[in-house]
């Protein structure tokens, strides 16, 4: 077993336990449950670890794991804009689909 990723972020440990075992890289968490300790061990021997079970496939979890954590750290790429309902003219906020003063969906101002 290899350890591939490892944050104080338990849910975090998992969500990338589960997108790993999606690709069919079997994975297992350690001291999934040990944050209990903390303050008797140094915090961060006590954060949730990923290992990969089988070394053939750590180069491939690495990539993955790599891949993941770029994505969830970069900014978002585009904002929504305002829309203009074409039925009654009410501008409207973004994340509304429909007008609400009359039902309909809008495009979205230039």
């Amino acid at each position: 077993m290899k350890k591939v990723f490892s944050t104080s972020d338990t849910l975090l440990v998992g969500h990338v336990s589960s997108v790993l075992e999606s690709e069919g890289i079997r994975t297992f968490i350690k001291n999934e449950h040990l944050s209990g300790g903390i303050g008797e061990l140094p915090a961060i021997e006590c954060w949730p670890e990923l290992w990969v079970v089988e070394a053939h496939d750590f180069k491939r979890a690495e990539l993955i794991v790599g891949e993941f954590v770029a994505l969830a750290d970069a900014p978002p790429t585009t904002q929504a804009s305002a829309w203009q309902c074409p039925a009654c003219g009410e501008l409207l906020e973004p994340q509304f689909t429909d007008c609400w003063n009359c039902n309909n969906g809008g495009t979205l101002l230039a």
